[in-house]
């Protein structure tokens, strides 16, 4: 599962999350730091990546476009990445069901 993580979500957390979900990257390692929310869409969508964001935006991206690429939006407001960590973890198996999900366009966690 490739999940790809936004510029609002610290890069420590591929390191901490990789014996979870295989794969993970952030986009400060894909070159995409600056890049604007169409440009890491469409990377995505190149990449088979599934966006992991705290940003509304890639929620509005998947009504409109549908997936592919699949969005996982992040609600838990301010708060510490360690509190980001415990939360995918927590909803690892979830996740793992709405990657493989062939309809499933976004999956909220909070």
């Amino acid at each position: 599962m490739k999940l790809l993580l936004d510029h609002n979500l610290s890069p420590r957390l591929v390191a901490k999350l990789s014996p979870v979900f295989a794969g993970i990257r952030h986009v400060r390692e894909e070159n995409l730091q600056s890049a604007s929310d169409n440009e890491v869409w469409e990377f995505a969508l190149r990449n088979g990546c599934v966006i992991v964001s705290k940003d509304s935006d890639f929620h509005q991206l998947a009504f409109l476009h549908g997936p592919p690429p699949k969005v996982i939006w992040i609600r838990l407001g301010n708060c510490r990445t360690s509190e980001i960590e415990a939360l995918l973890i927590q909803s690892a198996q979830q996740i793992n069901e709405f990657v493989h999900d062939r309809e499933s366009a976004f999956l909220v966690v909070e």
